[in-house]
């Protein structure tokens, strides 16, 4: 009897090789929204790369070859013998325009750009994201209600940092840079607090955690088009008034 066929090596070096490019880009997201936010400002010198093995549990290659990537975008800079500087913003030099929503129909128009953007990105981000990304999104839900009934501001800003946390679960970093050069606009300033809100929300959150990315490009798709058609409602009230 002939002994089985051995296993081909190819697999298992292509998943070693695939791991560290894939860790690579997710720090390379997390640096990018840390700048991008502000946590990390313009001249600000990142961590070592010993610090930031060990804040992000990687390995050294990994830390290295996100930095060259963040080089290669032109976010930082690395100074042989002091260290990398962060020297521009991730949407700085890029060629989308400016976004100014100064009407209805400008908010409107916004609306129907993120269902065209956003239902995409829930389905990635089911297929995609990582425990430690869907916490972070189950963490920017539960802040986001806590801030409905308190504060419009507020609580727009956790809405965003919601939609924000969805994106970074694609490891797309496109979907990031254009919801970042959008986030001004992405909420209209208008909020309604309802169950039915929350509701959606949750619903958009159970289908990323059961990595069913139907059901959440579904959940996604109904939560925007339902924003749009209360957004009209609140101005259509408010012009009745």
């Amino acid at each position: 009897m002939n002994p089985p066929p051995a296993a081909s090596p190819s697999a298992p070096d292509e998943t070693q090789r695939k791991r560290p490019r894939k860790l690579a880009q997710t720090l390379v997201n997390e640096l990018t929204r840390q700048i991008s936010e502000g946590l990390i400002q313009l001249g600000d010198k990142l961590p070592t790369e010993s610090a930031i093995m060990a804040q992000q549990s990687v390995s050294r290659t990994v830390v290295r070859e996100a930095l060259q990537r963040l080089q290669a975008a032109g976010l930082v800079e690395t100074r042989h013998g002091v260290g990398t500087f962060v020297i521009a913003k991730p949407n700085e030099g890029k060629s989308l325009p400016d976004v100014v929503v100064d009407s209805v129909q400008d908010a409107v128009a916004i609306l129907e750009l993120r269902l065209s953007l956003e239902i995409e990105t829930a389905g990635l981000a089911a297929e995609r994201r990582t425990e430690a990304q869907l916490n972070a999104i189950r963490e920017a839900l539960k802040t986001l209600q806590e801030c409905e009934a308190r504060d419009d501001q507020a609580a727009a800003n956790a809405d965003l940092q919601f939609h924000l946390r969805i994106a970074e679960a694609t490891g797309n970093h496109y979907f990031i840079d254009i919801m970042n050069h959008l986030k001004d606009t992405l909420v209209p300033r208008k909020r309604m607090q309802s169950e039915r809100v929350n509701h959606e929300h949750e619903e958009v959150v159970a289908a990323i955690a059961r990595r069913d990315s139907y059901a959440a490009r579904a959940a996604m798709r109904l939560h925007l088009t339902n924003s749009r058609e209360r957004f009209l409602s609140l101005n259509n009230d408010h012009r009745g008034a």
